[in-house]
């Protein structure tokens, strides 16, 4: 493995949720990291967005995750902008996107497709 690749598999841990969580959390800071020329954060977001649209997300949870890490809302903001929903039914809403979006990651280092798994994630399974 490349060292550059390395060192961001050791950062986000893709197949793991938390892995993700500051994968998006980070997402502002890579979208201004590729415009000044780094491969890495435009292969990391091109990633992501394809590990989304195969994460089999509702509309709700892709709402709830555009509203509160691209639009940068708080989740009690993101409930009231998605009509009155409860910080907690938002959270919950990020929950489950994050962990299928995790389970691609999980997949695709399972197959051999550019992720290693360093998380013990299925290990057990």
């Amino acid at each position: 493995m490349h060292i550059g690749e390395r060192r961001l598999a050791e950062r986000y841990a893709l197949d793991s949720t938390a892995g993700v969580k500051l994968l998006l959390s980070e997402y502002h800071a890579l979208i201004g990291r590729q415009y000044q020329g780094d491969y890495d954060a435009v292969v990391l977001l091109t990633d992501m967005a394809t590990a989304i649209d195969q994460a089999g997300l509702t509309d709700r949870q892709r709402q709830a995750l555009t509203l509160v890490y691209v639009d940068d809302l708080t989740q009690a903001k993101a409930g009231e902008a998605m009509g009155g929903l409860a910080k907690d039914a938002v959270n919950h809403l990020l929950d489950r996107a994050i962990e299928a979006i995790s389970e691609v990651y999980w997949y695709w280092s399972r197959h051999d497709e550019g992720y290693t798994i360093l998380s013990t994630k299925g290990e057990s399974e």
